[in-house]
């Protein structure tokens, strides 16, 4: 899982914006962008390139 810490420092690559805990803590949300960026063995994966979009809003 990871820390506190480094969620209250880790900033979207993007646009530089917050990100988010997924509800099912498997990935970062960035709510701006609407992109998701994968964790893999507790390592956030913050490459733009392999963000995933948010599904459309209905």
């Amino acid at each position: 899982m990871i820390s506190q810490e480094l969620l209250d420092i880790i900033a979207c690559p993007k646009c530089k914006g917050p990100v988010q805990l997924t509800a099912a803590k498997d990935g970062l949300v960035c709510a701006a962008c609407r992109l998701v960026y994968a964790i893999r063995d507790n390592i956030p994966i913050m490459l733009i390139d392999e963000a995933k979009p948010l599904p459309p809003e209905p």
